[in-house]
């Protein structure tokens, strides 16, 4: 990931509605949700809810799909994978100094989950 694109995709996350909405559809998995459910689980008038998802779009930390009348959002794993680690490249002279990181093993959670 080039540096203009690590930017792009932190900017997007550094608000607070965004990052509410993109940590829901984080918890709710490769499914995603639709439009009506983020807005009430987040208390967030439908024109609020579409002007930040269209950001988070464009950074490509989310993805829509339609199905029928509604349109499901989910968060974009890769995207958020490939930023995490770009942040966490080289980091500490390749030593385990991220706990939580490696705690966490997003990539084979996702992978699994995903199967």
């Amino acid at each position: 990931m080039d540096t203009h694109l690590a930017v792009d995709k932190l900017a997007a996350l550094a608000q607070e509605t965004r990052l509410r909405i993109f940590r829901l559809l984080v918890e709710q998995g490769p499914q995603g949700l639709h439009a009506g459910a983020i807005s009430e689980a987040l208390a967030l008038p439908p024109a609020t809810l579409s002007f930040h998802v269209a950001h988070l779009v464009r950074a490509g930390l989310v993805s829509s799909r339609q199905e029928g009348r509604f349109i499901f959002y989910a968060a974009g794993f890769a995207a958020m994978d490939d930023l995490i680690a770009y942040l966490t490249d080289n980091c500490c002279q390749g030593g385990q100094c991220l706990p939580k990181t490696a705690a966490a093993a997003t990539t084979a959670k996702r992978r699994r989950n995903v199967a």
